[in-house]
């Protein structure tokens, strides 16, 4: 453990603060784990970002229990009373009492994405010599608490508000300012030590930092998202080895088709979430230039250059991304294409889930009464009204998922469009629905890969039936037997009512074993089927010939 020396700051007490290494193992021992009021609990995100409940004596959204001890706190708009065991101070109650739109708070990993960013403002702007060394080691040990999900329950916006994140980067910096305060021995709501503009807040814009930490938030998601989809992707691969032996009635158009095997059919599913998977993973690509340095508009004012080119490389280290600096700041500043892109990838992403989940429904239709070739896990009762009905309710979830994808895309399409000029206002909803899809994908995905895809079965004797049973499977006989010979098998089958096998069998046309070699899982797997050594030949008449055409000469 580092030690750490005193500082004396103007008009101020000597004070010892742990080190950005230390700091968080440091703490006063009047100072509990953050939580909800700094009262203890970890107040840690939990995963989720919704609105806890408030008492009906609230003001601004924010629980002020009768006769509780408050603290004044003063903006350009006057003085509000705030509760003196707060960490957010009177920007965090004007957004509160302004907006009551989503019910939500922001995005977890946008909160600690935000911290990612103060935390590396803080150690450029040490570095440099414009912030004291001792403030930025105690701002960066909150934002290490922040990151980590412990003041999390302090960040209490709604998650769409005007101002284009401003009510988010306020909120942030003044529960970082308390924290850091209270590293350096000062007390939360005094701003003795540690300031939310002055220090926290240093060098930087909302307009740099909420979209740089939407970035950093996206990257994050994204890669936690590309390997759901991959986990995925190997689940259906395993259930392409599993079945594929197992020989089904392709469908075209919901009509009989010509056979394939179930293993087939996995693998297109597969196949399908590997180009979701290297689309996701390319999505990095395009997040990773950033406009952290550019404050306002894009042109660094009140920045001095040596912070602006520094910042983003200690941004690189802290987040662990491969981040760079935009060379044209105020395009980056000013357009959210580049969030539209990426959630065209999702959608993508959604597309190709909602397709499989309704072919697994499909498939497990019935049992009795549809198809019923696949099984899928039974997870629970499916009807207050019929007994031991079952239904698949994770590839219905998977659906539902995927369409919220599709209309966060839509909402996200608009903000992205509604932007004027140097700044779009509207950022706080595509973070808001660009995370929030992010964050359903990957759950879909590993709901549907542990709740169902791993467990799903093959009924073989239901696919056999349906083979068997259906016109279209004379279609795989037609090179040997010719299409007259095909139609003349169907058309038994259609006058007695049975299947191809008994059809076969009635018209001699085939014996059981060469049905079954033309039907086998190995004939029904491979791409195409052997050339005959007599067929393309052209036949006396100018018919290409098959292999019943051997011997009858050369034209």
């Amino acid at each position: 453990m580092s030690s750490a020396e005193p500082v004396a700051h103007a008009g101020q007490d000597t004070v010892d603060v742990p080190s950005v290494t230390d700091a968080a193992a440091v703490l006063p021992s009047t100072v509990g784990t953050p939580g909800m009021g700094g009262r203890g609990g970890t107040g840690g995100t939990g995963g989720t970002h919704a609105m806890a409940d408030l008492p009906s004596n609230t003001c601004g959204g924010c629980a002020r229990a009768a006769n509780a001890p408050v603290r004044a706190e003063h903006d350009l708009l006057g003085e509000l009373p705030v509760p003196a065991d707060a960490y957010h101070g009177i920007h965090t109650l004007r957004a509160l009492d302004n907006f009551a739109v989503a019910g939500r708070r922001l995005h977890p990993g946008l909160v600690e994405a935000l911290a990612l960013v103060k935390k590396s403002c803080a150690r450029a702007n040490a570095e440099l010599g414009y912030l004291d060394r001792r403030v930025a080691d105690a701002v960066c040990a909150a934002c290490d608490e922040m990151t980590h999900g412990d003041l999390g329950a302090h960040v209490l916006v709604d998650a769409l508000q005007g101002g284009a994140g401003t009510s988010a980067n306020m909120n942030v910096n003044e529960v970082l300012a308390n924290r850091a305060e209270e590293f350096m021995g000062g007390v939360r709501g005094t701003y003795r030590l540690v300031r939310p503009l002055d220090h926290v807040n240093l060098h930087q814009s909302t307009n740099d930092v909420f979209p740089t930490a939407l970035r950093v938030a996206a990257m994050r998601g994204l890669r936690e998202l590309e390997r759901s989809v991959a986990a995925l992707q190997r689940a259906f691969q395993d259930r392409e080895r599993d079945f594929s032996g197992v020989v089904k009635l392709g469908r075209t158009q919901l009509q009989d088709a010509v056979p394939m095997t179930l293993g087939a059919e996995c693998s297109a599913w597969a196949e399908a979430l590997s180009r979701d998977r290297w689309r996701i993973f390319k999505c990095e690509e395009r997040l990773r230039v950033v406009n952290l340095g550019g404050t306002a508009v894009g042109t660094g004012v009140t920045a001095p250059r040596d912070y602006i080119f520094l910042v983003v490389e200690r941004l690189r280290e802290v987040a662990g991304l491969g981040l760079a600096r935009a060379e044209n700041l105020v395009d980056a500043t000013q357009n959210a294409d580049v969030f539209v892109e990426v959630s065209g990838i999702l959608k993508a992403h959604a597309v190709n889930l909602l397709k499989i989940s309704a072919d697994l429904r499909l498939l497990a239709s019935g049992p009795r009464g549809g198809l019923g070739e696949l099984a899928l896990p039974a997870v629970q009762a499916g009807s207050s009204l019929m007994p031991g009905k079952v239904n698949p309710v994770i590839c219905e979830a998977v659906a539902q998922a995927a369409m919220r994808a599709l209309g966060n895309d839509a909402a996200l399409t608009m903000a992205a469009q509604a932007g004027q000029l140097e700044l779009n206002a509207f950022l706080p909803l595509v973070a808001d629905a660009l995370l929030d899809t992010i964050s359903i994908l990957t759950r879909a995905c590993v709901m549907f890969r542990t709740r169902c895809v791993e467990g799903m079965r093959a009924d073989a004797a239901a696919c056999a039936r349906h083979v068997d049973d259906s016109w279209g499977t004379v279609t795989a006989l037609v090179p040997v037997l010719g299409y007259e010979g095909a139609t003349r098998l169907v058309g038994v089958m259609r006058e007695r009512d049975c299947g191809l096998r008994e059809a076969a069998r009635y018209t001699g046309l085939l014996d059981e074993a060469a049905l079954d070699a033309l039907l086998s899982p190995e004939a029904m797997a491979r791409l195409g089927r052997p050339r005959d050594p007599g067929e393309g030949r052209a036949t006396p008449s100018g018919i290409p010939g098959n292999g019943r055409d051997k011997g009858r000469g050369r034209p």
